[in-house]
Formats: C-alpha cells, structure tokens, sequence
C-alpha cells in the first residue's frame, strides 16, 4: 500500500515551526557529507505537440533524487516548470515527491509536491535570519509572490519580526503586503522603492525570477543579512557585483552549485562561500559586517521534509491509503 497525501493534507500537516529543526538538521548532514544527493537532471518537454512550432519545448522537467543517512525512506522529487501555464489557469510549477523505504526500496509514499518545496525553501530565510540576526527583525522583502510569502512566514515563525517592507516593481506588492499584515503579529507594508524597502532593514530576502539586481547595492546598511533565494541559475540574478564585493560573509545551501549562479558567478570564488550549516553555530552579524546567504536549493531538504510529513500523518491518521 502507498500513501497518497494530497495538498490539502498536506497543508493541514505543515508546522513551519516545527519543520525549522528538521530542515537545520538536513542542513547539518549535507554538510557533514552525511547525505546522497545525485545530479539533478532537467530536460526539455512538449516537443512535437506544438503544431506550429513542432521543436518547440513546452516546458522543463526536473527529477531530483536524495538521502539522508540514517532515515527509514528516500525521495525522488519529479517536477515540471511550464511558463505559459498561467495562461491555462493552471500552476507554472508542478511537483510530486515519491517516498521509498530506504532498506527494500519498496513505495511507501507519494506527496503532492508544491507545497513541501514551498516550505523547505521558506525555512532557508527563516533559519539564516534568526541564527545572524539579533531580534526584532526590521525585514525587507523583495518580490510579491508565492515565495516571498513562504520566506516571510517562516522568518516569522522562527523569530521575532517587527516589520516588513515588501517591494515588487509592480501592484503585487500591495496585496502582497496586505494578505501578510493580516497574517503576522508585524507591521506589513508595500514600499514605494527598493531603497525605502531598505531603509532601517537588518534583513533582506529577495525571492524573484530577476535576471538583473533587484536593489543597489549601496543602499543596503552595514549590520545586514541578505538571503537570495531566486537566482539558481547564470541567468539569473539579484544581487549587484558592488553588494557581493562588500560581503565580509558568504554561506550557501550547496555552494558548488551557487558559486555558478548570476549573484556570484565571476565575482566571488568557491572558496569564499561556507556551507549554510555553519552559521548555525557563527555570531550574528555585526553591525560593520554585511552576510550573503546565497540559496540554489537542495533535494535533501525535500527528502527530509517530505519524510517528517509522512510521520505526522501516520500520527494524525491523514492520507488514503491505495495499492500500488
């Protein structure tokens, strides 16, 4: 029998205070090299089903594999990114995560996948802010979307929040902005510019597709912690060279990977960047020094998020059971 657990169990299942120290151990065993975590590969999908356009690709595939020693099931993360599927009513990322019993192999489990990723992705803010940054945290958030929702929540369910300015180019940022405010014990408001999103900021997140720097580096005080969690690729980027320079700290969720990315690529070397788990035990920041935290995202935090979730619904008796 395989257990499916859908989005709604899902959602009723997440903790994000909980799910904190779950992702911090995570963290801790991928540094430790206490972990599987193969190449992810991603290829194109949907050529030949475009009648006017037959080479084109509808979209990309990803399968991302990984196991943490010592836990009773392993993952296999399969997701899609379709950019046009908005226009469709339909999610631009879909994500289903496969749990197997770690000793046999056997299916055991099967998660809807938006929403663990979400989650995992969300404690990365939560964690770095409230290990570098002494509370009450004054945060500035950038983009207006469903990540920078999640990044928010989890920094605020992981520490003390005073208030948060979120910035989008566009009106997003308002009904972002106005949805948090009636979600946290904070003050939520929509800035009118990057540099009134950061004045009196001791955090920053950015969480955009941005493929150029979302804010002047200038503007950014000393005494700051940013975490860039959109850029995962050479394409994109969010951080500005002149910022990145300035960084007296650089931690990194894989950072062989995100030495690669558009914040850091010929600006920083390899061997600038600590592993993420590092700043669990590191002083918070002072106020002459600026930290980057810089986030491409790792397939261990979902095999370990999707196993504690699996925990709490056999507790809670939450998913259907169907043979497989």
């Amino acid at each position: 029998m395989v257990r499916v657990i859908d989005d709604d169990a899902v959602a009723e299942l997440l903790d994000m205070e909980a799910l904190l120290p779950v992702v911090a151990d995570a963290f801790r065993a991928q540094r430790d090299g206490a972990v599987e975590r193969p190449e992810r590969p991603h290829f194109p999908l949907g050529r030949g089903l475009d009648d006017d356009d037959p080479a084109r690709a509808l979209g990309t595939g990803l399968a991302m594999p990984a196991y943490v020693h010592g836990a009773e099931t392993y993952a296999t993360k399969v997701a899609s990114v379709h950019e046009d599927n908005p226009g469709r009513g339909l999610p631009t990322v879909h994500a289903q995560v496969l749990l197997a019993d770690a000793a046999t192999g056997a299916p055991v489990a099967l998660l809807a996948g938006n929403r663990v990723t979400n989650a995992r992705t969300g404690c990365i803010g939560g964690l770095a802010v409230s290990n570098l940054v002494d509370p009450p945290v004054d945060l500035a958030v950038f983009g207006a979307g469903t990540q920078a929702r999640w990044q928010t929540r989890a920094i605020a369910a992981a520490t003390a929040v005073d208030a948060v300015a979120v910035y989008s180019p566009s009106d997003s940022k308002r009904d972002c902005a106005a949805e948090l405010d009636a979600a946290l014990d904070a003050s939520v408001r929509a800035a009118e510019s990057p540099a009134d999103a950061l004045a009196g900021a001791n955090a920053v997140v950015t969480a955009t597709t941005s493929t150029e720097s979302v804010f002047d580096g200038a503007d950014c005080p000393d005494g700051t912690v940013v975490v860039a969690v959109g850029a995962y690729t050479p394409e994109l980027c969010e951080l500005d060279a002149a910022l990145v320079a300035r960084a007296d700290r650089l931690y990194a969720d894989v950072p062989e990977e995100a030495v690669e990315t558009g914040d850091l690529a010929g600006r920083r070397l390899r061997e600038a960047l600590r592993a993420f788990a590092d700043c669990f035990d590191d002083p918070p920041v002072r106020d002459d020094e600026l930290v980057v935290v810089e986030s491409v995202g790792s397939a261990v935090l979902d095999a370990a998020t999707a196993d504690w979730l699996l925990e709490r619904a056999r507790d809670a008796d939450a998913g259907v059971d169907v043979p497989l």
